[in-house]
């Protein structure tokens, strides 16, 4: 027999917590004995909340509370990583106490979507701030949303060739899980603390209202803990910098454009270009990380010193002079295709949008000049090109030797696909040596003194470079960049030798192959990474010019260089795009005198 019975079961609101009563009839058999086969409910976790309430309530609570301190790590975390310290967190983020006020205020509905849309938007902000240390470390500024994107690709490049194609490949997973997992967490996290709030409303509503009255008392009287301020409203600030970066990005495009359309030589007859020059063999060498650091720095000052002046000491001997001084290049840490074809053009090349609008537009280099006087070869020595560069048509080079044609049959050093004194030797075998040749200008890059600065090459006899196979026990002799990096002095190490072991290639070089028609201008293209200048915010690389022929630097005698290969701590300083025009109003007709 059976009969119509009135059921009711609470039904709670995963938002606000209140419970409504849902009513219904069923039908149901009389017998008030359980069914048999019918369990009852096990509860949350497969039964085991039910079966031990005390320890889940403490997992409750342990999850609860970390959510908290994720929630508050991703408002309060800096973007750089110097300034990663607690007092970096005991603050009051303006935009948490906006944020609780407004899922407090909000219906049920809408409450769920900001919950979620804000825990997604505090992650990809977490995402951002991670780059940015990354950037930093690196090139000493914060990620362009606008225009790095690029180097991404540059980074695992540098990685495969640094430490591996395994290297590469967990360094690139491991990133993709660490920035899923943030998104992921922060989210989950956003929503957990919103239930919590919606089900204490009452205390959540005090609370709220007590950190933003302490908000606004700690910013009226400038309360500091460490020499922080405690009222912070950084994550505003931050995306404020980050839309004006955008802006001015976009800006950016216009007044370049304004910039390149101005050459003082563009109108001037081939004939009339570096004429202090003809019959010379003009090397433009850059060495890679060529900094200030190297000969300021008080840890390396000592052995770079000595070099430069063993140097200048072994040139002088063998009748060369040199004149020295400082350019600012337009990055730090990396990019050295933008310090390059900065010098080489004239103009001020900081970001990929300007170094892709320059390498599509008609603008005359260095390079250009002198190939459009007919009177030299121009060839380029790049051995850090393994791939295609199609922008190396815009430098108007008669002939380019990347790494796969330098006849180099020894080990890579890391990244560095070449030893210094062989893509010298390279230059001298398969150019600057060549019998009944016309007068050359080369662009050399040489990038033994690229990071990761180990295993470093060291020099040996000329003679016995051969195709570079004796390499191979060189580089076993050397240091795992791996072990090197765990520890900054060792780097700061590394990088001094590696500075040292490119000097000494081109000196030796000079001393060896130069004559008296040879005129060499070498300097670095921009500081090392963060790591290594230890927090100095110069953009500094010395630069210098060495000839036998006096003539030569007389033209240059109202510069004010420092005699040397050392240029003097108060040396002249240009901006690396100015030293095109200078160079070419000093080596032009209307300087013979």
């Amino acid at each position: 027999m059976s009969q119509h019975v009135t059921r009711s079961r609470q039904l709670p609101d995963a938002e606000d917590g209140t419970a409504e009563t849902e009513t219904t009839d069923a039908p149901s058999d009389t017998t008030d004995a359980p069914v048999e086969g019918k369990a009852e409910g096990k509860g949350g976790w497969f039964g085991w909340r039910r079966k031990y309430p005390r320890t889940a309530q403490g997992v409750t609570v342990g999850i609860t509370v970390l959510a908290g301190v994720l929630v508050l790590f991703a408002l309060l975390m800096p973007n750089r990583l110097e300034r990663l310290n607690p007092s970096a967190f005991l603050r009051i983020p303006a935009e948490g106490v906006l944020l609780a006020g407004l899922l407090l205020a909000l219906p049920p509905r809408p409450r769920r979507i900001m919950a979620v849309a804000s825990g997604v938007f505090l992650g990809l902000l977490t995402i951002l701030k991670f780059v940015d240390m990354g950037f930093y470390q690196v090139l000493a500024r914060p990620f362009d949303l606008v225009l790095d994107w690029i180097l991404l690709d540059d980074a695992t490049d540098f990685l495969r060739e640094s430490f591996g194609r395994t290297g590469q490949v967990l360094a690139v997973v491991a990133v993709i899980v660490l920035f899923a997992a943030v998104l992921v967490l922060t989210t989950l996290a956003t929503v957990r603390l919103t239930n919590l709030m919606v089900r204490h409303r009452p205390a959540a509503a005090r609370t709220t209202l007590v950190l933003g009255t302490a908000w606004i008392t700690c910013v009226t009287l400038s309360v500091q803990v460490a020499g922080t301020q405690v009222a912070t409203k950084g994550n505003a600030e931050f995306l404020g910098n980050r839309v004006e970066q955008v802006r001015a990005g976009l800006r950016d495009a216009r007044v370049f454009q304004q910039q390149a359309a101005v050459d003082a030589f563009a109108k001037t007859p081939p004939d009339q270009l570096l004429t202090g020059l003809r019959g010379k063999d003009v090397l433009f060498t850059f060495i890679e990380s060529y900094g200030r650091v190297a000969i300021d720095d008080p840890a390396m000052a000592p052995q770079i010193d000595a070099v430069l002046k063993e140097g200048t000491r072994t040139l002088d001997a063998a009748g060369f002079a040199s004149r020295s001084a400082w350019l600012k290049s337009p990055v730090t840490g990396a990019g050295s295709w933008l310090a390059h074809s900065t010098f080489l053009s004239g103009l001020w090349i900081k970001n990929q949008q300007r170094y892709r609008s320059l390498t599509t537009s008609d603008r005359m280099t260095l390079t250009n000049y002198f190939g459009k006087t007919g009177a030299w070869r121009t060839v380029g020595v790049v051995p850090g090109v393994r791939r295609a560069w199609p922008e190396g048509k815009f430098f108007g080079l008669d002939h380019i030797y990347d790494s796969e044609h330098l006849g180099y049959h020894g080990p890579y050093f890391s990244w560095t696909p070449v030893p210094d004194q062989f893509s010298l030797e390279a230059f001298e075998r398969l150019e600057h040596g060549r019998k009944d040749r016309q007068p050359i200008m080369a662009e050399i890059i040489l990038a033994s003194s690229h990071n990761p600065w180990a295993p470093v090459a060291r020099m040996i006899d000329w003679n016995d470079l051969g195709d570079g196979s004796v390499f191979h026990e060189i580089k076993k002799d050397g240091k795992d960049p791996k072990e090197v990096w765990k520890n900054p002095e060792s780097v700061r190490t590394e990088y001094r030798r590696a500075i040292e072991y490119s000097l000494r290639s081109t000196t030796e070089w000079v001393e060896r192959y130069g004559d008296e028609n040879t005129v060499l201008v070498f300097l670095g293209d921009h500081q090392p990474v963060p790591t290594v200048t230890a927090g100095d915010r110069s953009k500094d690389v010395p630069i210098t010019i060495v000839a036998r022929d006096k003539k030569v630097l007389d033209r240059i005698s109202d510069w004010g260089w420092t005699d040397g290969l050392k240029p003097a701590p108060d040396g002249p300083r240009w901006g690396m795009d100015a030293f095109r025009d200078r160079f070419m109003t000093a080596y032009g007709p209307q300087n013979s005198g």
